[in-house]
């Protein structure tokens, strides 16, 4: 935890506020190396850590898609020049195969399939 959170107030309901935290791309990557080989965790999973975390009520959800779109693209274009999946930030345990997320981040749905079971033959 290097880094110091943004978190700012945002509304909640009509009278209500909450703590939004606005995490950095380095927050999420750490998240998502933390998540289970092999399986599926929701991004909602990753968002509602990050906010405990940091002691926020909630964590950006916009934000954090913007962020794993970018570390999807850090990471596809790493393996494509011949790193080690080891070294690269593994977002395909954060997306679901079918979704049509999945089809948007670099490698496509496909890639983030073959990534799952791969990490599930390895473990």
């Amino acid at each position: 935890m290097s880094e110091i959170p943004t978190i700012k107030p945002r509304r909640k309901g009509r009278s209500g506020m909450q703590a939004m935290l606005i995490p950095s791309q380095q927050m999420v990557a750490e998240q998502i190396r933390s998540a289970q080989e092999g399986v599926f965790t929701e991004v909602g999973v990753l968002r509602r850590r990050l906010a405990t975390q940091y002691g926020a009520d909630a964590c950006c959800p916009v934000t954090v898609q913007r962020h794993l779109h970018t570390i999807a693209d850090l990471s596809f274009l790493a393996l494509q020049k011949g790193e080690p999946v080891s070294t690269v930030t593994p977002y395909w345990r954060m997306v679901e195969p079918a979704s049509q997320l999945a089809n948007r981040l670099a490698g496509g749905a496909g890639f983030i399939r073959e990534r799952l079971a791969a990490e599930r033959r390895e473990g």
